[in-house]
């Protein structure tokens, strides 16, 4: 039998081989990991997504919404929501506008990642509408407005009395270029 190292080669290449599935393992144990991490800090709230029900409006209550911006390293734009904070009855579907300016020499594409805090409220934080849902693209200089249309969920628990959806501005320059149908 063949050694490498006093090791002989067939228990070494099990022990790699074991090491090959572990890791492989981890890798799939990191999502649901990640979760538990986030939901146990409230960190990273992920919101409920596009929302297609209707609700009556509970007059009775309000939730204040904060709006936060920020950009990943490396992104240059100039990236902000034109109201910080409004207050709202939920049930309701409200509006904001966030302004992205492009002040670099050359075209950009953008993505942004929505969060929302407290994480538990995240789930009844419904978007209708988002810039986050597309890629955006500014030529040099060009400024847009970018509506997020939302409804805060009647179901929001009681104690809950203010939300923060904030983005992450994302440049997609080192990004592969999205396939075009038919390639």
């Amino acid at each position: 039998m063949s050694t490498t190292e006093g090791v002989p080669t067939a228990r070494l290449v099990r022990r790699l081989l074991l090491v090959v599935v572990a890791m492989f393992g981890f890798g799939f144990a990191l999502v649901p990991l990640y979760e538990v991490m986030c939901q146990a800090f409230g960190i990273n709230g992920k919101t409920a997504g596009a929302y297609a029900g209707s609700q009556t409006v509970d007059e009775t209550r309000t939730v204040r919404v904060q709006f936060l911006a920020t950009n990943a390293a490396g992104m240059r734009w100039e990236f902000a929501p034109l109201q910080e904070e409004i207050v709202v009855h939920p049930g309701a579907s409200q509006q904001v506008l966030f302004v992205a300016r492009n002040p670099g020499e050359r075209t950009t594409t953008a993505q942004a990642v929505p969060s929302v805090a407290p994480a538990r409220a995240a789930a009844f934080f419904h978007k209708t509408e988002c810039f986050c849902f597309t890629r955006q693209v500014l030529q040099p200089g060009e400024r847009i407005e970018m509506p997020v249309r939302f409804i805060v969920d009647r179901d929001l628990p009681a104690d809950v009395h203010h939300l923060t959806l904030g983005y992450t501005l994302f440049d997609l320059a080192d990004q592969a270029p999205l396939a075009r149908r038919g390639d």
